[in-house]
């Protein structure tokens, strides 16, 4: 009932109770209207200045890493709770380690922490839980769902816009030596990772015409300025770009569906191969026609080789989704133009057809250097100047 939907009623038999001269009547009617407002009034201000926070220890882990979390709720305020519960959805894959501290619920992946308190003015509680990270993921915690009332028990408030988390458990890499790549060369491309290459990103100067200098590197201005043929010079470099494509699609047709232990598989393997290019000193950069979770679009990690491109690159394939956005072949054509120069490129796939390799011959002849890792059940036709590699992936 409302709080103030019986409030007619309480002033109708005060009324009754004055014109029968039943003034014990009218003095109840009085108290519980005193009551009831100090009632009311406790429940507009229970729930101001109360915090509710998740601590973990860490918030990205590897599957089967136990974590330890903390949760924290604090009265900040004079007026004390007699009583609060906080019902905290909570995904099972990185939810606490006794499982029997999660109530169920209709969808058999989320369950509900609820734990009551008593606060006291000023008063900070905590409890502690250890996580259990379960299964690669991105997953959301919350919105927690604040319940509170007034002291007598009469009227309760629900906040339903408690705090949200996230926890991330990356993909767990596969041996590097299971992919059965050559151990001194795995990526085909020692000798060219040595040599200096010009950068056409990064433009230093120019010079004159040689005659065996290529037509798109003429600098126009430069020309026109001077009145001899001027060509532009680039900045040289030395570090080498990776860029990992992954396919998504492990079904012919991607609106047929996925099979969840092949895309499990090639998300491993594609941790493996970003986690041994840093360790060979590439800029690693990830693309995919897959989408992250909670997001409708294909991804892209720009390449590099900071401290913390490991992570990123990892955090970014555990967010991984069976969702597809399109073909894999179009995808790899349209993002062909926006590879960085010199790139070579790691193809990630569990799926081969002849378009796919007609599309890999159309990127060789743009000078890419291309490895394609196949884990598709059928031996891949020979694609000239990419290095194949066909590892059938078996349950």
């Amino acid at each position: 009932m409302a709080p103030f939907a019986w409030w007619p009623f309480l002033f109708l038999v005060f009324l009754l109770g004055i014109l029968l001269k039943v003034y014990a009547l009218a003095a109840f009617i009085v108290m519980l209207a005193v009551i009831s407002g100090l009632a009311v009034w406790w429940r507009s201000r229970s729930l101001k200045g109360v915090n509710y926070r998740r601590r973990p220890f860490y918030t990205r882990a590897f599957p089967g890493e136990r974590v330890p979390v903390r949760l924290e709720v604090e009265n900040r305020k004079f007026l004390p709770l007699s009583w609060l519960r906080i019902v905290d959805p909570w995904p099972i894959a990185v939810g606490p380690e006794e499982e029997s501290l999660l109530t169920p619920t209709h969808n058999p992946e989320m369950g509900l922490l609820v734990n009551l308190f008593s606060l006291r003015w000023f008063e900070r509680s905590r409890l502690a839980h250890t996580l259990l990270f379960r299964k690669r993921g991105v997953y959301l915690l919350g919105p927690a769902r604040l319940e509170s009332g007034d002291i007598f028990g009469m009227f309760e408030k629900v906040n339903e816009d408690g705090p949200t988390d996230l926890l991330t458990v990356f993909p767990e890499p596969l041996a590097f030596h299971s992919l059965q790549l050559p151990a001194d060369d795995p990526f085909g491309d020692r000798r060219a990772r040595r040599r200096l290459y010009e950068d056409p990103n990064q433009p230093m100067g120019v010079r004159d015409y040689h005659p065996e200098d290529d037509f798109r590197r003429m600098h126009w201005p430069a020309t026109a300025h001077t009145g001899q043929l001027q060509v532009k010079v680039y900045q040289p470099a030395s570090a080498q770009v990776m860029m990992v494509c992954l396919n998504v699609s492990t079904l012919a047709h991607y609106w047929e569906g996925i099979l969840p232990e092949l895309l499990e598989h090639l998300v491993r393997v594609t941790a493996s191969v970003v986690q041994q290019g840093l360790e060979d000193g590439y800029r690693v950069g990830l693309v995919s026609n897959g989408c992250l979770a909670h997001a409708d679009q294909p991804f892209r990690v720009p390449p590099g080789r900071s401290p913390g491109q490991l992570a990123h690159l990892l955090s970014t394939l555990a967010g991984v989704t069976p969702l597809v956005t399109g073909s894999f072949e179009r995808f790899l054509i349209s993002e062909g133009p926006r590879l960085p120069y010199g790139a070579m490129l790691v193809v990630v796939t569990g799926l081969m057809s002849p378009t796919l390799a007609e599309t890999l011959l159309r990127l060789k002849l743009h000078s890419r250097r291309i490895t394609l890792l196949d884990f598709s059940r059928n031996a891949p036709p020979a694609i000239p100047g990419v290095n194949v590699v066909h590892l059938p992936y078996v349950k």
